[in-house]
């Protein structure tokens, strides 16, 4: 397998975070599923909304605050064009832990009851069954949990036997960020409305590798972080269908979300403003368009081909080792989670980092699943545009050390 076949620039050199603190290179940055490093076209893009072109947005009656005005609503656009929705569907959030939470905490809290269920699915992230739990000692809703099959999938088969017409909800992740399996949403979107049910899309880690068109996946919300989409922190999206979103009450009350304010009465906004209170992460916002931009000129599709090629080279290279547990599917998304025996992860990522190697070690915020694999943690190498089988020769090169360590 070559890099360079798949990718005709010089991406790596585009990414000053990859540069150790010296300057020089050779750090093997393995950990994009947790944060994605950022391309120099986006940290361009962010200083210059801090600086040369700050200013307010929606409430500045001055030049530079319309102009910023229209560079924000821009970026609104170029978010919707990205997942094949509508402007007015975007809502901007600090990221898909809070996109998630303002749907359980407005239609959640508005649609659903004592006798109503959920259906979430053991690889979830917390941030996908920590509100819903939430929700449930508010409402009294009922929690289900659907298996997986034998190589970590979302058993779908197994859903459909488990959804009733009183599952009003299925919440569940497009790409698991421990397994890298991949859902068929489109079926999951059919199996939950075959029974009147809602289906929620955690796309955190499909967002940066895949492409996506909300209409052809049919789901009705979707949320995602621009962060792990080579963008700022602070920002993420949630897509919701207009007419969902039209029924919704507020979540966040003040500035940006009101029609008229009187002690009286409140009357809101229409969304997306009416999910938007406060003066909203415009400099991250600009960064997020300028990192979809980035991503869409590379490529979606070079970009998933790209992390599987990486991603089976790596489980190619473990398999060959009798001392690894290597966990999830063969054609898993860009992440491959395993563990050396007998070296906890964290002894593990602290022997790597030793050799410029970074990779994310422990439960990945998905204490269930590793309940369900029967280890306490995993060490997780995950893969972005700028890596390449350097990489993995550094990591393997760092478990051989690894190993001579605790014999």
């Amino acid at each position: 397998m070559s890099t360079q076949t798949l990718i005709e620039i010089p991406l790596r050199e585009q990414f000053p975070g990859l540069l150790n603190k010296d300057g020089a290179g050779g750090w093997h940055y393995l950990d994009t599923a947790a944060t994605a490093q950022k391309p120099q076209v986006v940290i361009d893009a962010t200083v210059n909304a801090l600086g040369r072109d700050y200013a307010t947005v929606h409430r500045g009656v001055y030049a530079r605050s319309a102009e910023m005005t229209l560079a924000f609503e821009a970026a609104r656009r170029r978010v919707a064009q990205f997942l094949g929705g509508r402007e007015e569907e975007i809502v901007f959030t600090r990221g898909a832990t809070e996109a998630i939470n303002l749907i359980a905490n407005t239609w959640g809290v508005e649609n659903l009851k004592a006798g109503d269920r959920i259906l979430l699915s053991t690889l979830e992230h917390h941030s996908n069954i920590v509100p819903w739990q939430l929700l449930r000692e508010r409402t009294g809703v009922q929690i289900d949990v659907c298996p997986l099959t034998e190589d970590g999938r979302i058993d779908l088969d197994a859903a459909q036997r488990i959804l009733t017409p009183a599952h009003k909800l299925v919440a569940l992740a497009h790409v698991s960020n421990v397994l890298g399996s991949v859902l068929d949403v489109r079926r999951a979107a059919g199996l939950a409305h075959a029974v009147g049910a809602k289906l929620l899309v955690d796309g955190c880690q499909a967002a940066p590798r895949i492409r996506l068109d909300m209409a052809a996946l049919g789901c009705d919300f979707y949320a995602f972080s621009a962060h792990k989409l080579y963008g700022p922190t602070g920002v993420g999206v949630l897509w919701a269908r207009s007419e969902i979103l039209q029924a919704m009450p507020p979540w966040h009350g003040g500035g940006s979300m009101i029609d008229r304010v009187t002690f009286e009465k409140t009357t809101y906004a229409p969304p997306p403003q009416r999910f938007e209170a406060g003066t909203p992460p415009i400099v991250e916002v600009i960064g997020l368009a300028a990192a979809i931009d980035w991503l869409e000129d590379v490529g979606l599709d070079v970009a998933e081909e790209h992390e599987r090629a990486l991603a089976t080279g790596l489980r190619e290279a473990l398999s060959q080792r009798n001392d690894v547990t290597i966990f999830g599917p063969g054609d898993s998304a860009g992440i491959v989670s395993f563990a050396l025996d007998g070296v906890h992860p964290h002894d593990l990522g602290t022997i790597l980092d030793e050799e410029g190697v970074a990779i994310r070690a422990g439960h990945h915020c998905a204490q269930p699943l590793m309940d369900h694999l029967g280890v306490p943690a995993t060490a997780r190498a995950s893969f972005g545009l700028y890596n390449d089988e350097s990489d993995i020769e550094a990591l393997l090169k760092g478990i051989e050390r690894t190993r001579r360590i605790f014999g």
